[in-house]
């Protein structure tokens, strides 16, 4: 049986479920897994780089496993169905679906147009509720192929490390010291791209985990039985879920959802996956610091500004409260564990001198708590310095909730003085016979202390360079020492007074001025909430000051010079050396931002004053690079070659200044923004741009696609931690020579300029906004709750350029043109191909990692495209002639891109060589088609009506763009 074919069988049966005419599954025990699953979901391009080291065919056991899964959840739904709306719905879905395929779409039309709303909204939830369940299947299924390989990524990363230093490629104490800085830091954002609900996220998670003891072999009878009737309760529970939010989530919702993804990674990933990456270091003699970061994670949920008005000072406090009090309960709950397995006792083994003493201090400082466990661990001193570290984690949460002052000894400031105590027992245990237990559990905590720290993520701040100016405008002109306004400087005259000011220690703010006008006063309370944040949490609460729209340095120069003010910046004097307590990050979005990254950041740091700061802050720059407002300005050629240019020039000039460059790439989930798989993305990138540090923003979709199983979870981070262990030790010179890469580099300036040309010219006709609203959802997509940020700029007059990113991919994505994940790149191409680059580009594809990448998700994002369903949108609902004609420039396009891409790589057709891949998605397009089909005509019918539809008529509507978003897996 080939994998495309059983594959077929294990999807297509979901129609004999849903239309009642399959048998229900047995559920009895089956070998999990299949390898096709893996190659559906590189169909996404955004997390399944795990894929490459899948390898292999999945045997005929694995497929039945598969088949078996798919089946059963789909008969589930479809006796729900069957229960709460009768069987004239599983009729409605066969005939609907049977339509749907016939190229001819008048009778489909007849059918939808005909129906109610209330049928409608059931009809969209029934093709919802199975990609819902197809989805969770599939990433379960992902993770057991994973598994099944006879090592992991780590494992063959540190093979090849300790190879390069056998042979004499790169030095071993080289490798400790790029080790002491490597650190892998993904970043939750509350970007709105998740469509689907966390009540729903629960639920899929909870039917994963019972599919897996079905299919555990070791499972009795007894326990497969009663896990099938679990899962019927739980699919029930999915049919009278709503999967629409009631309303627009609250920041503090946002960062809700940040923790409970990282509450399960703390407890279940983190500590594993760094004890594996310790034995792999140790199988080539390398042993990693104790207080070696190599993973830690960041958050934007209650912290980015731009844009976000719900974003506030207090709303800051108020999450980094959260995530402390759930951060807290996890390190409690793990002390917890360790002081039941740690029972070493004086009676055998000896104890540190060191650690006798401070078990003194503890009693001082503790005597409740002395009282409390001496009986029980008098003869067990680990037990009671662990008693004593959870006694003070206990005490920290109890005072950042209430708000009480620290007390030294009896609680704790930072996670620094754990991870201290923690060091202690372990040295204790090194010393005295207790290796294998001081690096096992006792080194497990430590890390997962070390990595998340009291409040599992790290919070970024983010704002807009406007308002800072805005606010300093204010203070200068209270002083009255300038020619001219602050705010009608020149850029130029700009820069020289902030530096300046900043070579000097003076307050702008004068004594006795508390307030200032708003907005500045907003602005300026946030830096005080900043330096509040440090002081009631500890330095790891935030970190990083992004600074969007940084177009030059004054930019960032202004930022400095106000954080100066809230007591968080000392540029120093002769007398005494600089500090800072936050670094400061320009973001760079457009591609014109992007081409001048590198000389800002050469200006900026031979700025003496600021060069200061960054001394205090270890000589660490870091610098974030946007990849959605790039795309979106000029398209995703220009776009994605920009990135990597600027990556070069700020290595070379990181390197110039002496500073580590710590890179933040700021991807989203689809390819127009950035997205594709993140460990081929992580390699691509320019030798020695990646020197250790690397944040990588995770939005929306992709962190449940990747996160809602904890054991998928691991495995993306491991396949990450990999990538940058790779390129950060092996990939520190060029592997092509000189005038390859020079060849190269020009043809490829070729393609991304014929490429922005082309794709500037569609943006820019005065037609396309018009084009884009009509053929496409994106004025739905606000009442779809799925972000506290508004989807517009505000202020703007409505154009392309008030819109943000997110909401331009999702559009193109529900009406299946995804347009900004391809345009431009044929026409690119054959510009390259028509100057006698043919040959060239060929040659690219086959050897350079970076361009390979690039077309791989290209393809990708083709193969996802399906202009017959865009013209159905566009025959129904554009009315404007002129505007309709765009769409014959994107058909032109679109058709000349798949030539192009196929003549480079060299097939026939897309995804050739995934011929498993091509025909899932072909099946999913049996389940798709008549999504589109009633969101076509439900759009219609919403814009036919009045300035109030119905809300059932709108429910519906949204319940589509719901079902096209799980369907596809992807949003925006």
């Amino acid at each position: 049986m080939s994998d495309d074919s059983s594959l077929s069988e294990g999807l297509s049966e979901v129609s004999e479920g849903l239309s009642g005419h399959g048998p229900a599954a047995s559920g009895a025990p089956v070998s999990p897994s299949v390898s096709d699953v893996q190659q559906l979901v590189d169909a996404d391009r955004r997390e399944p780089d795990v894929g490459q080291f899948a390898g292999g065919v999945a045997s005929d056991e694995q497929h039945t496993a598969l088949r078996a899964s798919v089946r059963q959840l789909s008969t589930l739904l479809g006796e729900a169905l069957t229960r709460h709306e009768g069987p004239e719905l599983l009729s409605l879905v066969e005939r609907v679906r049977q339509l749907a395929r016939q190229p001819d779409d008048g009778e489909l039309h007849a059918l939808l147009s005909g129906l109610d709303d209330p049928t409608a909204i059931v009809l969209a939830r029934a093709f919802t509720g199975y990609f819902q369940l197809a989805n969770i299947t599939e990433q379960l299924h992902r993770w057991q192929e994973l598994t099944a390989r006879p090592a992991g990524p780590l494992h063959a990363t540190v093979e090849k490390i300790g190879a390069a230093i056998g042979s004499g490629e790169i030095d071993k104490a080289q490798v400790e010291e790029i080790l002491g800085r490597v650190e892998l830091r993904p970043v939750f954002t509350a970007h709105p791209t998740e469509a689907t609900r966390r009540s729903v996220l629960d639920l899929l998670r909870k039917i994963a985990d019972l599919i897996q003891v079905q299919e555990d072999p070791r499972s009795r009878e007894v326990d497969t039985a009663r896990a099938h009737r679990r899962l019927a309760e739980l699919v029930d529970l999915l049919w009278q879920t709503d999967e629409i939010r009631v309303e627009r989530p609250k920041p503090t919702d946002e960062a809700r959802t940040a923790i409970y993804y990282l509450q399960t990674l703390t407890a279940q990933v983190v500590p594993d996956l760094l004890d594996e990456l310790d034995r792999e270091l140790a199988s080539i003699g390398i042993e990693m610091p104790v207080n070696a970061r190599p993973l830690r994670f960041g958050t934007w949920a209650g912290g980015d500004r731009d844009g976000n008005p719900n974003v506030t000072p207090e709303v800051t406090l108020d999450v980094l409260g959260l995530q402390h009090d759930f951060g807290l309960r996890e390190l409690i709950s793990a002390v917890d564990e360790l002081i039941l397995d740690l029972s070493s006792s004086t009676r055998v083994v000896d104890v540190s001198d060191e650690l006798q003493a401070t078990l003194e201090a503890d009693r001082q400082a503790l005597p409740g708590a002395y009282a409390a466990f001496i009986g029980l661990n008098a003869e067990e001193p680990y037990r009671l310095k662990l008693s004593y570290i959870r006694v003070r984690l206990a005490r920290t949460r109890d005072r950042l909730e209430h708000g009480t002052p620290h007390e030294p000894g009896r609680d704790y400031l930072g996670i620094s003085e754990a991870i201290d105590e923690l060091r202690l027992i372990r040295s204790s245990l090194l010393a005295n016979e207790g290796a294998l237990i001081a690096d096992g559990p006792v080194l497990r905590l430590l890390r997962t202390a070390v990595a998340v720290g009291m409040g599992l993520a790290t919070l970024d701040i983010r704002e807009h360079a406007g308002r800072h100016h805005a606010t300093l405008a204010v203070l200068f002109d209270r002083l009255d020492e300038l020619e001219v306004p602050y705010t009608e400087l020149e850029r130029g005259a700009r820069i020289e007074v902030l530096s300046k000011e900043l070579a000097h220690r003076r307050p702008l703010i004068g004594a006795g001025i508390d307030t200032l006008p708003e907005p500045a006063g907003r602005v300026l309370e946030l830096f005080r909430t900043i330096r509040t944040a440090l002081e009631r949490f500890g330095p790891d609460a935030i970190e990083s000051y992004i600074v969007s729209m940084a177009q030059d340095i004054d930019d960032i120069l202004a930022v400095v010079v106000l954080a100066r003010e809230a007591g968080l910046v000392d540029t120093g004097s002769p007398q005494a050396p600089a500090w800072a307590r936050i670094g400061f990050v320009p973001l760079f979005e457009t591609v014109t931002e992007l081409e001048a990254a590198g000389p800002l950041m050469d200006a900026l740091l031979s700025d003496p004053s600021y060069r200061r700061v960054v001394t205090a802050r270890g000589d660490v720059q870091e610098i974030m690079l946007g990849y959605s407002d790039s795309s979106k300005d000029a398209g995703i050629a220009a776009s994605q070659w920009q990135i990597h240019r600027a990556q070069r020039a700020l290595r070379d000039i990181a390197a110039n200044h002496g500073v580590v460059l710590r890179l933040f790439h700021g991807r989203g989930g689809s390819t127009g923004r950035g997205g594709g798989p993140t460990g081929e993305a992580i390699l691509s990138q320019p030798y020695g741009s990646l020197n250790g540090p690397i944040k990588i923003t995770e939005q929306g979709e992709v962190i449940s696609d990747k996160y809602t199983l904890p054991q998928l979870g691991r495995e993306n981070i491991e396949q990450a931690l990999a990538a940058v262990l790779e390129a950060s030790v092996l990939h520190r010179s060029s592997r092509l020579p000189a005038d390859v890469l020079d060849g190269w580099n020009s043809t490829m300036d070729l393609v991304a300029g014929s490429a922005q040309e082309a794709y500037r010219a569609l943006v820019r006709d005065p037609q396309l906004v018009p084009f884009f609203v009509s053929a496409t959802p994106v004025d739905e997509l606000g009442k779809l709750n799925i972000g506290s940020r508004p989807s517009r700029r505000p202020g703007g007059a409505g154009g392309l350029d008030d819109l943000r990113a997110i909401p331009w991919v999702f559009g193109w994505t529900q009406s299946r043109m995804n347009l900004p994940g391809w345009f431009g790149v044929g026409s690119g191409l054959a510009a390259a191909r028509e100057a006698g680059r043919g040959d060239t580009l060929v040659q690219m594809y086959g050897s350079w990692h970076f361009f390979r990448t690039f077309l791989s998700n290209v393809q990708m994002t083709l193969s996802k495209t399906d202009m017959q369903i865009a013209a159905r949108y566009v025959r129904t609902l554009v009315g404007d002639d002129d505007a309709a004609k765009l769409f014959d420039v994107i058909q032109a396009e679109h058709e000349r891109t798949v030539q192009e891409v196929l003549r480079v790589t060299g097939r026939d057709q897309l995804l050739a060589a995934s011929p498993v891949l091509r025909r899932t998605l072909e099946l999913r397009d049996n389940y798709l088609a008549p999504l589109h089909a009633l969101q076509i005509s439900l759009l219609a019918r919403s814009r036919q009506a009045d300035e109030n539809p119905d809300p059932d008529l709108q429910r519906a509507l949204l319940l589509t763009i719901n079902g096209i978003a799980a369907g596809l897996r992807n949003t925006g």
